[in-house]
């Protein structure tokens, strides 16, 4: 009963954090809830959480609201699209019946892509969505920064899970473990990556971050 009543304290003072600002389904909520307290530079962004079908290659995407786009920044608003259902060769299951550790890590990754729009103008999110579809290169750029964000932010346990969890899952097609490898860190690049960040001062990390980012805008000149 008293740690029923801890983590419904810890899941009430979330919410509190993140009152109006943010829509998240029932299912997912716990799990929004606790990846969102990692990032508390995005308390003010409007985010929804949001279930569709229309995810055929992917199990989540982060994308502005391209209406939003030409309001003042802190008008933008980001949707997290979420699958509602985790397609395996033999079986389709719920995605909130994913383990919890797995499904906060997977949101995490794409409030790291929130963090990285959040830095951008409008033209640099108009070139970030035609050159994801054209620069294999440039996927994995930005994919490695949502890591170092989530990870700067606290969240790496739950980033190992997500990728444990993929790359270990004898039902998952080897089509999409194939695209999580070529496109994304692995498992031993997120370790290597902790231990980078473990060693370095706040300024360090943020140094850090300030150079991957101008890394791939400078592969997204080269792309253009």
């Amino acid at each position: 009963m008293g740690a029923y009543t801890a983590e419904k304290t810890d899941r009430n003072r979330h919410l509190a954090v993140f009152p109006k600002n943010k829509e998240i389904p029932k299912v997912i909520e716990q799990s929004a809830i606790k990846a969102l307290s990692h990032f508390p530079e995005l308390e003010h962004t409007h985010i929804r959480f949001r279930f569709t079908p229309k995810l055929k290659r992917s199990v989540m995407a982060a994308r502005p609201v391209v209406s939003t786009l030409l309001q003042s920044r802190d008008k933008r608003v980001y949707d997290i699209l979420i699958s509602p259902v985790f397609k395996l060769t033999q079986s389709i299951e719920p995605i909130h019946h994913l383990p919890a550790d797995v499904l906060i890590g997977w949101l995490g990754h794409e409030l790291g892509h929130v963090m990285d729009y959040e830095r951008r103008t409008v033209w640099g999110i108009a070139k970030f969505g035609l050159l994801y579809w054209l620069s294999r290169r440039y996927v994995r750029k930005v994919e490695r920064i949502a890591d170092i964000f989530a990870v700067n932010s606290g969240m790496s346990s739950y980033i190992l899970s997500t990728k444990e969890f993929i790359l270990g899952h004898s039902e998952l097609s080897s089509r999409y473990k194939e695209k999580i490898v070529r496109l994304y860190l692995s498992p031993d690049d997120i370790v290597e990556l902790v231990s980078e960040m473990e060693r370095k001062t706040q300024p360090e990390k943020e140094e850090l971050l300030a150079d991957e980012t101008a890394l791939y805008k400078r592969t997204q000149d080269k792309d253009k």
